[in-house]
């Protein structure tokens, strides 16, 4: 990640029209393959007030903050929290964006080369950079987007990038969770997505489910080259921002919900933070509790399994027709610079 302004320039809009690859002409060079997307690297939100946030995500979920840069305000930083030895969480300073904007600022996915994947998504028809930067902390990375407008980072780890180099450090025992299951992302373009995030990333369907049976509500993608999936949230009127909040979210996986449940509930709720829900079963027969940062992001606590060892079939709905998204709901200023 390089979280400066300068680097922002190289955030790319996708092409709409996501044309598969031409075929091979005849002596032509073999089409560009895909590389290993190895897992879901992290995700980034703003908040705006990042003593409060950290101390939701550092003081009650236990994680630690290794790492952290200074932005445009000295008194404010780009901040690393560390769910494990790959994945994190970015914290941006909320007063790079609109105090009405959307929370969630990009989602990132590791690959096991950046460049070959530069080159693979242009001959896709991906709008991206003329070239893979290295960021600040050592990884290679840069920015795309999906169908919907959704920032997407795709990083490398380099041997002599902080995230390697900081291995098997700053994982303390007060961690609720281990691994970041999945993140959720707002999805009104359902076939271009479908497309970009199935036939060019190569991810796979693995469930759908529908809150109410009439229309679908959920898809899940996993990645190709890991278990770490996507879901997809859904819509067809475009939510507020209080509802953006809670579908834009993370996923931390534990084994037992009551017993994370119960060890949080040892842990005094930071200011600002509404109360959780109540564990619960969800649609997809998974036991869960949701949590709520300052600013309202959702943290997802779910178990693996269907409680029951029962798998849930998926839904038949159909998707819903999403309506556009307003003007006033558009990529934060940060990522235009």
């Amino acid at each position: 990640m390089k979280p400066n302004r300068i680097f922002f320039a190289v955030v790319a809009t996708t092409v709409l029209a996501f044309a598969p690859g031409r075929a091979e002409e005849a002596g032509s060079a073999p089409a560009p393959k895909r590389p290993r997307i190895i897992g879901i690297s992290h995700a980034a939100f703003y908040v705006s007030d990042m003593a409060k946030a950290r101390a939701f995500y550092e003081d009650f979920l236990g994680f630690a903050s290794p790492f952290s840069i200074p932005r445009k305000n000295p008194a404010e930083h780009l901040v690393w929290i560390k769910i494990n030895d790959r994945q994190t969480v970015e914290l941006f300073p909320g007063s790079e964006v609109a105090p009405d904007s959307d929370r969630l600022y990009h989602i990132a996915l590791e690959v096991d080369d950046a460049e070959a994947m530069r080159v693979y998504l242009k001959s896709r028809g991906v709008a991206v950079p003329d070239k893979t930067p290295v960021g600040k902390i050592g990884n290679a990375n840069y920015f795309i987007k999906d169908p919907n407008g959704n920032i997407v980072e795709i990083v490398q780890y380099l041997p002599e990038g902080w995230t390697v180099r900081e291995k098997g450090k700053f994982l303390p025992d007060t961690r609720i969770s281990v691994r970041m299951s999945h993140v959720g992302v707002m999805i009104g373009e359902f076939d271009a997505s479908m497309k970009f995030y199935g036939d060019i990333l190569g991810c796979k369907e693995i469930w759908r489910g529908s809150a109410g049976g009439k229309k679908l509500s959920w898809v899940n993608l996993k990645l190709p080259d890991s278990d770490d999936y996507l879901e997809f949230m859904l819509y067809d009127k475009y939510p507020s921002l209080d509802r953006l909040h809670t579908l834009h979210h993370i996923c931390l996986e534990v084994p037992d919900v009551a017993k994370a449940g119960a060890i949080l509930a040892g842990r005094p709720l930071p200011e600002g933070c509404k109360p959780p829900t109540e564990m619960k079963v969800g649609v997809n027969g998974k036991r869960q509790i949701n949590y709520y940062d300052p600013d309202g992001t959702r943290v997802e606590i779910m178990e693996p399994g269907t409680f029951d060892g029962k798998p849930r079939p998926p839904s038949d709905a159909p998707p819903p027709v999403a309506e556009p998204k307003p003007a006033a709901v558009t990529t934060p200023a940060s990522a235009k610079a």
